[in-house]
């Protein structure tokens, strides 16, 4: 199985056209038909559903997708992290993002690196602990930047300079609003809208016995999705503090939970990971900046 195929049935499937995938691959029509039909023979399973005008992925093609995606992401990164060894002025960077204010500290640095190297290009990846990690843990994140103390077994790191503080985005014509901090005893019976991560680690722990009176209405990945929810009256979202517009122009508002809540960050790599030239001086900076 070669990437190059990968890469067809990956245009195919994303464009769900065999004439427009062509087309963008720069091959025939029947080239572009000719490796699919191999990759079909080759696993032995049917990877495509083929009508009038479009092809469907079937249940095998999706799998094949998902891995594929992956596969092609590896090769990427396998040929650009070895152009870049020679390059003094720059390179690729991949990082793996949790949803935090605090990101600004690891902007900033970047920022700062890129004046001594120009030529440096950074990938970034977002989502919830699960989703980074499992990307690092394949090798296609350089670092992770997560919202939890990392498994030291499998991880190095480096504590961000802040936390994220906890609190409720609330319509600003409710009466959540009106208090200035939110206790446990104040959301008991309200649909709560949080990350499950979350919810079952840091509120669960914060709310203690008044956890049974919680009830969470719908979870969400990203916080900005969530508030969209809120707008529309739909219950209360737990959140970080400043990942959402509650200003004077906004219709919502930030209330702190008490007692207080913090969550560290941490950015990690994995311990045994062999750096690329750039990455190893990008990881250098921060050790200095961070500690």
């Amino acid at each position: 199985m070669e990437i190059r195929t990968l890469r067809y049935f990956l245009a195919v499937a994303r464009e769900e056209n065999m004439s427009r995938a062509a087309k963008l691959l720069h091959v025939t029509q029947p080239t572009l038909s000719k490796q699919l039909k191999s990759l079909e023979d080759e696993l032995g399973k049917k990877l495509f559903t083929r009508h009038s005008f479009s092809i469907q992925l079937t249940e095998e093609g999706i799998l094949l997708r998902n891995r594929a995606e992956d596969l092609v992401g590896m090769a990427d990164k396998i040929e650009q992290e070895f152009t870049s060894l020679d390059d003094i002025t720059g390179g690729e960077l991949y990082l793996g993002l949790a949803e935090s204010y605090q990101i600004r500290y690891l902007a900033r640095e970047i920022c700062k690196f890129k004046k001594a190297y120009p030529n440096l290009h950074y990938h970034i990846t977002s989502g919830d602990t699960e989703q980074i990690a499992d990307k690092l843990d394949k090798g296609l994140l350089d670092f992770l930047v997560l919202a939890e103390k990392p498994d030291v077994r499998k991880y190095e790191y480096i504590e961000f300079p802040e936390g994220d503080i906890w609190g409720v985005v609330a319509p600003a014509a409710s009466k959540l609003a009106q208090k200035e901090t939110i206790e446990a005893k104040d959301l008991a019976g309200l649909p709560l809208f949080c990350s499950d991560q979350a919810w079952n680690n840091e509120i669960k722990n914060w709310a203690g016995n008044a956890f049974s009176d919680f009830t969470l209405e719908g979870s969400f990945r990203l916080s900005y999705n969530g508030s969209v929810f809120v707008m529309e009256g739909l219950g209360y979202l737990l959140t970080f503090d400043k990942l959402i517009n509650t200003s004077s122009e906004s219709s919502l508002v930030f209330r702190p939970l008490s007692p207080k809540l913090e969550t560290k960050l941490y950015i990690a790599w994995n311990r045994y990971q062999t750096f690329t030239p750039i990455a190893a001086r990008f990881l250098q900076r921060l050790r200095e900046s961070f500690d």
